[in-house]
Formats: C-alpha cells, sequence, structure tokens
C-alpha cells in the first residue's frame, strides 16, 4: 500500500501483536526441507529465476547463496541474473523475463519492487512454511512494515550495520593506543586528534563513509518529514547535530581541512585508508571487507564497534537488512518460497554468519560463530555486535534520490561552518528534485 506516493511509517500502524499475528509467531522455527503443509512441492523440479538491484557477482551469489541452494535443492535449477549497466530490472521485465525472486537491500529493495509491480503480499505463505519474525533481531523484522503496514512483500535474509576500522601499522608508528569497542565519538575523535599529524607526510586520524553515515545514522533521522512528505536536511534539527558529531568533529585536528584541500575538498575516504594508508580509523561497512578482501589482506588493520553519541550510550548505526521476496508474477511461488524458508533457517543463518555474512537471526549462537570461517576469523569481528541497532526510522521510496545531495553538504559544512546556508540550498534544491520523482 502507498500513500501520496510515500511508503507508510512503521510508527504509525506497527505493534509488536500485529507483526507476530501476521507471520505467525508461534509456530516453530523454519528449518528447511519438505513441509507437509505445501503437499511436497519442494520435491517437484522448478526453473526459478533471481535477480537483484545490488549488482553482486555470479561468483559472490554462488559463494553465499547459490551453492549451498543446490546442494539444499538439486530438483530446483536456479538462475541467478546480475544487474548490469545495460540490464537493469525495467530492462530486464521488457525483455520479457520472468522474476521468481528478487532481492536488495532496504535502500533500493521498495522502490524497485512498487515502481514495477514485483510486490506480492506473502502472508499467507509465511504462516503456511512456519516463517516466524520474533527470531529475528527486532528492528530488521520491524523494518517490513514500513513498506506496507498490512502487508509482507519481502522477508529480511541477511544484514549489515557500520563499525569502525583501523589501521594499526599508523598507531604503532605514533605510539597512539588502539582503539576500544564501546568508544564514544567523543573519544574517538579524540583519539584521531592524535593521528593527524605530519612526518613529512600528512596523516589523518578519523573518517567515515558519507553516504553509509547518513543512512544508518544514529539518531535514526528519516530524509524526509513523513508528515509533509519534502526533504528536511534544513528543518529538522538533529542533523546539524549529526553533522556537528559524525563529520565536523573529527574534522578540527590541525591539518585535517588542509588535507581535504589537497584532495579536492573531500573527506577521507576508502582509497585513503587501503591505498595511501594515511587514514588511521575510518567508519565503513561491517562487511566491506569481503568486498574488497586483498586490500584488507594487505595492511595491518582492526575493527572495534562505531564509536556512540553521549545522549544514546550503546546505541550503534541502523541494522540494513536485505530482503528476500517472491514475486507478483512467479508461477512456482511455492518454490520460490521453500528457498527463501531455507535461507533464513537456523542451518543456513549460521553457514551465512561463519561465512561473515551478518545473520538476521536473534540466536546467540549463531552471533557467535560470526566470520569464524572467514579469511578475517582472527579480527575483531564480533564488534558488529558490540552496540545495539538504533531504530529504523521512516524510509521513502525516494531517500536514494536525497542521498548524494545530502552527502554532498558535508564537504562545506566542514570547510566553511556554514550549516544554514549549506543545508537550506540543499533542502530546496532535492524538494525540486523530489517533486519532480513523485510527478
Amino acid at each position: 500500500m502507498r500513500i501520496n506516493g510515500r511508503i507508510p511509517s512503521l510508527g504509525i500502524i506497527l505493534s509488536l501483536a500485529v507483526l507476530s499475528a501476521a507471520c505467525s509467531t508461534t509456530a516453530p522455527a523454519a528449518k528447511g526441507g519438505t513441509n507437509a503443509a505445501d503437499g511436497g512441492k519442494d520435491l517437484e523440479p522448478a526453473n526459478l529465476v533471481v535477480y537483484s538491484g545490488s549488482g553482486d557477482s555470479p561468483e559472490s551469489w554462488n559463494e553465499r547463496f547459490g551453492n549451498p541452494l543446490k546442494e539444499k535443492f538439486p530438483q530446483y535449477n536456479i538462475k541467478y541474473i546480475q544487474k548490469q549497466s545495460n540490464l537493469g530490472i525495467k530492462e530486464l521485465l521488457t525483455s520479457g523475463e520472468t522474476i521468481d525472486i528478487y532481492w536488495d537491500s532496504i535502500g533500493g529493495f521498495a522502490s524497485a519492487v512498487l515502481d514495477n509491480g514485483l510486490e506480492f503480499d506473502m502472508t499467507e505463505l509465511m504462516k503456511k512454511y512456519n516463517v516466524d519474525f520474533s527470531r529475528m533481531e527486532k528492528t530488521v523484522a520491524d523494518s517490513v512494515k514500513q513498506i506496507s503496514p498490512d502487508k509482507i512483500y519481502g522477508i529480511p535474509v541477511f544484514n549489515n550495520n557500520m563499525v569502525l576500522y583501523y589501521n594499526k601499522d599508523l598507531f604503532d608508528k605514533f605510539g597512539v593506543p588502539y582503539p576500544k569497542d564501546g568508544m564514544t565519538w567523543n573519544e574517538a575523535i579524540q583519539l584521531g586528534e592524535k593521528l593527524t599529524r605530519s612526518d613529512g607526510k600528512q596523516y589523518v586520524g578519523l573518517s567515515s563513509s558519507q553516504t553509509h553515515m547518513l543512512l544508518m545514522n544514529q539518531l535514526s533521522i528519516p530524509f524526509i518529514d513523513q508528515a509533509k512528505g519534502t526533504p528536511n536536511i534544513f528543518s529538522n534539527e538533529k542533523w546539524r547535530d549529526y553533522f556537528n558529531t559524525v563529520f565536523v568533529g573529527p574534522a578540527k585536528a590541525p591539518g585535517y581541512k588542509e588535507y581535504m584541500k589537497a584532495h579536492k575538498d573531500a573527506i577521507p575516504y576508502r582509497n585513503e585508508f587501503l591505498k595511501d594508508k594515511d587514514l588511521a580509523m575510518f567508519a565503513w561497512l561491517s562487511s566491506i571487507i569481503f568486498v574488497f578482501p586483498e586490500d584488507f589482506s594487505a595492511m595491518n588493520w582492526d575493527v572495534v564497534s562505531l564509536p556512540t553519541f553521549d545522549s544514546l550510550p550503546g546505541v550503534g548505526s541502523q541494522a540494513y537488512p536485505t530482503y528476500f521476496s517472491v514475486t507478483s508474477m512467479s508461477k512456482q511461488r511455492d518454490q520460490a518460497m521453500k528457498v527463501i524458508q531455507y535461507l533464513i533457517s537456523d542451518e543456513m543463518q549460521e553457514k551465512l554468519s561463519k561465512k561473515g555474512v551478518m545473520p538476521v537471526s536473534n540466536s546467540d549462537a549463531i552471533k557467535k560463530v560470526y566470520g569464524q570461517e572467514s579469511a578475517f576469523k582472527d579480527k575483531n569481528l564480533k564488534s558488529a555486535f558490540y552496540n545495539k541497532f538504533a531504530p529504523i526510522p521512516y524510509k521513502s521510496q525516494y531517500d536514494n534520490l536525497l542521498l548524494t545531495p545530502y552527502a554532498k553538504a558535508v564537504p562545506p559544512v566542514i570547510l566553511n561552518g556554514d550549516y544554514n546556508t549549506t543545508f537550506r540550498s540543499t533542502e530546496e534544491d532535492t524538494a525540486k528534485k523530489l517533486a519532480d520523482a513523485k510527478k
């Protein structure tokens, strides 16, 4: 259901009781395999097409999902189609291809499914196959109702959040103690000041991926004012507090702004951390080590929990779940649902967790094995679970339209200190884009 082009808010309608009733919380956990309720349909041959807006490679798909699914369901022929520059979802649908399972992260899922008519209410299938949302991390389970308050269009399969990576060699070089789990932003900023220094080469202590930090912000600020349906970077004062702590705070160290000016007015990012190795600490996605494994293998690093706000002790970033859905066009919905049922089973969640794919399960035993079979099992990967997840706020299908402009506001605010002018112009510009998109 969509209201005035917006996705209804979780806070308006959702209660745990409603969610639990919709998802049969009293039923046993899904374990995969044959279910008597389906009449043995999982034993029937099926040709299933899987597509994602993520752009994940076939190798990545097979490593995480394809190979385990082939082993579990040898009678299914599961074809994964990778998104490419000339093969987006619209091109795929125009070609006449049928998509049985669509998956994507919270940032792109709603717009892809709703805008292309792929939404299918999976409530009855979830009851039929005993899918139990109460066994998932709560904010992740709750987030499903943001897409529709009374229908279930996607099921969370894996998760993501933000952590703080650090270059141990730089800390050793300057004799500075390593970061620790449980630091506040003020403590991390003070630590970063000690690393923002020069020995003929300028080093910077602390930075972050601004797009991810904004999307998963700890203050749970929405990108759009839900009541008005308009951008809010200027009108919501929380954005000023957030920018001041996360982005401006680290840049107050002497030499930081000069470093930015020498790097096209950009804040230190991926290459400065992984390639140039002149950034000591970088807040980034917990899963990113598996996206750039060779780069991380080539440096001496470790990881701790994301620093927290003094006003929100123990609260980390928002979760960033990825949903899998049975589409409206699928003719093999039972078989597609069996696939998703298995992906969220304890068996598969444990396999994913061991590989370093953050599970959605709230089982401590499954979280405990996180990353144990990955190339980085000797790192402090458990830090990803150190903080509580921040509540996920109202998410609009237009958030991605606002993300880049909001992120582009970071450098001028740091360099010029003029929040009002930067935020006001950003809000005005994005309001026009949003109005055009709604038309």
